[in-house]
């Protein structure tokens, strides 16, 4: 990266630095100058430039500054980094990319996680990363390592004795979380899942929850759902959030939204969170396609899945020999009135819960955050750019705050906060990635910083950049 003295005169207002003026630090590493900054923590939207020296912001100003490097952002957006607070990060750097190329600048897998949480974290600091990076603890792999194997069946007292003591080790080494995968193991006893709910409220962590069931079959509905989670924050205290709630509330998510709302009326910490897509992805062989599925995905048929690894749409008898087999699949379910209808609440945020690995997956790993911001602001005209704003940055940051305090100075653009940011041009900004071609770079974003360093600049990597840095509870 090309490093120069340039100094940018304004004349716009005053100064707005922490402990007096720039010049009376030195020189800072970089301006953005010009730029329409949004920040929906502070409900900042106007012209004025912004100062970085090392990892952090030291100013945000309409006057005059000096730094090595400028960059000139007229006409474009300077927004927090976006952050995705559901998504199976990796080291590797091909997931990375599409990441940042989205304006993401940290993910944080909510949703499952290892139990070897050091192992975690180690390969990420080995390798280094493009993006931050952080984890809970998997409620799945807990019961595996307890002995609890059968997916169908409860695990004992014993065993669940074991999983709360392995949560809690796992929170000491750094993980921000429990995350849960209920309808994945359709034999959690509703005393299991409190008995871990009460392992977060005592490490002040919070418990992500694929819910036990989707959609509106009675009794098995999202509806009973939301009442376990609502039922197990109140016994314990935790907080909670119903993980890609959109894929689960099929034909009851009205009712859902009205009891999170009501449940956060009188003291329950429960939000949501959904990618805004009309269709999943998972494994073919896992329960949730145990019979009945069909039902439960809202009346759908065979052919409403596809094979993510060659696009084919199954019939009943693919559908038999790959579910024996295993593949991971895309399924078309969600009604788009009622994922508009979660986007635009004010207590869901948006998440992908996805990445793209060897050129595979599902769009959202790809687009989710353009699709966001661009599409259902510019395009559809759902939520303003304020709103879409504040769901990928303020309210995931926010959601981490108390599990990891270092997320108390991510997702806003304010002094002292690290420079975690994404610029963008507002009328370009839009998601390329397609079901049957997922592996399609986002555009319109044209600059990204991790931790004060350029990963992105004009839509180009920068080569042997990796300022990515761990996501960690802290006791």
């Amino acid at each position: 990266m090309m490093r120069i003295r340039q100094t940018l005169v304004t004349a716009l207002g005053a100064l707005a630095f922490a402990g007096g003026s720039l010049e009376a630090q030195g020189q800072a590493d970089i301006a953005i100058v010009r730029g329409r900054v949004v920040d929906p923590a502070s409900g900042t939207d106007r012209v004025t430039n912004v100062v970085i020296e090392g990892e952090r912001i030291v100013g945000i100003t309409d006057g005059p500054v000096t730094a090595e490097r400028v960059i000139d952002a007229s006409g474009l957006v300077v927004a927090p980094g976006f952050i995705d607070i559901l998504a199976r990060i990796t080291p590797a750097r091909e997931p990375q990319r599409y990441k940042i190329k989205d304006g993401v600048t940290t993910v944080i897998n909510m949703h499952g996680g290892p139990v070897d949480i050091e192992a975690y974290y180690g390969a990420f600091a080995a390798d280094g990363s493009l993006v931050n990076y952080g984890t809970t603890v998997g409620h799945t792999g807990l019961r595996a390592a307890a002995g609890a194997r059968d997916r169908y069946a409860p695990a004992t007292p014993e065993q669940i004795a074991e999983m709360q003591r392995a949560a809690g080790l796992a929170i000491e080494a750094g993980a921000l979380g429990i995350g849960f995968g209920i309808n994945y193991v359709p034999g959690s006893s509703y005393e299991e899942i409190i008995a871990m709910f009460e392992v977060a409220s005592r490490y002040v962590v919070p418990a992500h929850v694929h819910s036990r069931y989707k959609g509106s079959v009675f009794p098995e509905t999202i509806v009973q759902s939301v009442q376990e989670l609502i039922a197990a924050a109140a016994i314990t205290g935790a907080s909670t959030q119903v993980v890609h709630l959109a894929s689960s509330g099929v034909g009851s998510m009205a009712a859902a939204l009205d009891m999170i709302e009501g449940a956060r009326r009188h003291g329950i910490d429960i939000m949501a969170d959904i990618y805004p897509y009309q269709a999943n992805s998972t494994r073919l062989e896992s329960a949730l396609y145990d019979p009945g599925w069909q039902e439960r995905f809202g009346g759908i048929t065979y052919d409403s899945i596809m094979l993510v690894e060659t696009g084919e749409r199954l019939n009943e008898e693919t559908f038999e020999y790959w579910r024996e087999k295993g593949a991971t699949i895309i399924t078309f379910f969600i009604p788009k009135d009622e994922m508009l209808m979660a986007l635009r609440h004010p207590h869901v945020m948006v998440a992908s819960d996805g990445i793209i690995v060897d050129g595979k997956g599902h769009p959202r790993g790809a687009g989710t955050f353009a699709r966001a911001v661009g599409r259902f602001v510019r395009e559809e005209g759902y939520l303003t750019l304020m709103e879409a704003l504040r769901k990928v940055t303020i309210m995931p940051a926010q959601r981490l705050e108390d599990t990891a305090p270092s997320m108390r100075q991510r997702g806003r653009l304010s002094v002292g906060a690290y420079a975690d940011i994404t610029i963008f041009d507002p009328n370009t900004l839009i998601d390329r990635a397609t079901y049957r071609e997922p592996a399609r770079y986002s555009e319109g974003v044209r600059y990204v910083l991790v931790n004060g360093q350029l990963v992105l600049e004009r839509g180009a990597f920068v080569q042997a950049a990796a300022p990515g840095k761990a996501i960690r509870h802290e006791n």
